[in-house]
């Protein structure tokens, strides 16, 4: 048996790469087209995709504004060179929970963004192709 832990070696961090961020964006407005896309039909439902359109805002500025945060206090020196996200992926994260994988934590955070934005778009195509007499 070998005593060799291959995971002994990684980078372990609390931070999220600035890639992670902007899939996080990225997602996010992929919902809100789809949904302005799909329903923004009707002026009473308008109203009600301008109040999600202002959860999503909220969703999305909350993890940017704490990431912009965690920067103010660094030193203003640039860093010599930025980590790529595969090295990033292939270390730890570290939570409050515990350490996990760099690259399920990523999943684990962009996955209910990316459920709701492609189930929207599936939602905004079944409408669309309803209202066109396709189905």
């Amino acid at each position: 048996m070998s005593d060799h832990d291959p995971r002994h070696n990684r980078s372990v961090t609390d931070e999220l790469h600035p890639a992670i961020y902007l899939a996080i964006v990225g997602l996010a407005l992929w919902f809100l087209v789809s949904a302005w896309a799909g329903f923004a039909a009707d002026g009473d439902i308008a109203y009600l995709l301008a109040v999600v359109s202002g959860l999503m805002f909220i969703t999305v500025a909350i993890p940017c504004s704490l990431w912009l945060a965690s920067r103010a206090g660094r030193d203003t020196q640039p860093a010599p060179r930025r980590n790529r996200l595969r090295d990033w992926a292939s270390g730890d994260f570290r939570t409050w929970q515990g350490q996990l994988k760099a690259s399920s934590a990523a999943v684990q955070i962009l996955l209910p963004l990316a459920a709701v934005a492609f189930g929207m778009t599936a939602f905004a195509i079944i409408v669309r192709s309803i209202e066109l007499g396709i189905i």
